[in-house]
């Protein structure tokens, strides 16, 4: 499917990419009532979910992932979830591995491309509830779990209409040496500090599977995925988690309509994460990439963002 093009023009205040990424991600505030469901996993392991409704009975749902050190209360998946609400779709907002508030009981907890975890959310919820149509949405992290899910996966349930994935690093060791770059020193900081005080506490949980000398050698992103996410989750390396786990290399295999929608100046993204040639040969993959938006920006007048309306657009032509 040929690019389509973009439509979303930023507030003036919100052109430049940092403001708008930090300003979504750290300043939006709005009320959203959530019941919590807690699941249990086929490993012994557990997930949140946090639901959320319309007015009136649906027979629709949104399934809604995080980013990195996100969790289901985080305004650009509750944006998401609102405005879903508001037009008559319930939504729910799924917590990854140890991002509801409490520690989860296994060594691993949640990576880049954990979509066993997904699966069975999705299998929860067409073996629990009797909904029509579910569509899916990934933000950042998220949005790559999405998007390997549903290529890696020759299963994908029928009542999965379609999908969306917003400011997706498609090429995971690309966007790793993008964050441990200069102009997202800040970020890459941000990050951190969640980050290692989770490992911390994996650290006094499972003293026999990490030592506090490589709980202390970890300062960087790379290095954490080096000292604990690549060995807590069975692979062999940094590179080789990124490799196995970026969605790039399973788009062509995707059979769902999906949107990634990717801002130009999202300075967590590379070239490769603007997939031009695969979306042109797809006739399921959609690529939006305005020249502004920021990381999970997008910021709109109105209260809605722009990704919010573009995804309920979007998920409509395929009901």
């Amino acid at each position: 499917m040929p690019q389509i093009d973009p439509l979303f023009t930023p507030l003036k205040l919100f052109k430049n990419a940092f403001v708008s990424t930090v300003y979504s991600g750290l300043f939006r505030r709005l009320k959203i009532h959530q019941k919590r469901e807690r699941i249990n996993l086929s490993d012994g392991d557990f997930l949140d979910l946090d639901w959320s409704y319309a007015n009136l009975p649906s027979d629709e749902l949104i399934i809604l992932l995080h980013g990195m050190e996100g969790d289901g209360q985080r305004p650009y998946v509750t944006g998401v979830a609102r405005h879903f609400n508001n037009n008559g779709v319930d939504a729910v907002c799924v917590n990854f591995r140890s991002c509801s508030g409490e520690l989860n009981k296994k060594f691993s907890s949640f990576h880049s491309g954990q979509t066993n975890d997904l699966n069975e959310v999705i299998t929860h919820i067409t073996v629990n509830y009797e909904y029509d149509s579910l569509f899916l949405k990934g933000v950042s992290l998220g949005g790559n779990i999405v998007l390997k899910y549903l290529g890696e996966n020759q299963n994908i349930p029928t009542k999965l209409k379609a999908a969306m994935a917003v400011s997706v690093p498609v090429d995971l060791a690309a966007s790793s040496k993008a964050l441990h770059q200069f102009k997202n020193i800040l970020f890459h900081i941000y990050f951190m500090i969640g980050l290692k005080y989770k490992l911390m506490q994996k650290q006094r949980q499972f003293p026999e599977k990490i030592t506090r000398r490589a709980l202390y050698s970890v300062w960087t992103l790379r290095k954490l995925d080096e000292v604990y996410t690549a060995k807590a989750n069975g692979f062999k390396s940094a590179a080789d988690y990124y490799k196995k786990s970026s969605s790039l290399h399973f788009l062509s295999s995707i059979k769902t309509p999906v949107l990634l929608l990717n801002a130009k100046n999202d300075s967590f993204l590379t070239p490769s994460c603007f997939p031009y040639e695969m979306a042109q040969m797809s006739k399921y993959l959609f690529l939006e990439t305005p020249e502004k938006g920021g990381h999970v920006g997008f910021i709109s007048k109105g209260g809605v963002y722009y990704n919010e309306k573009r995804a309920l657009e979007f998920f409509r032509e395929f009901q």
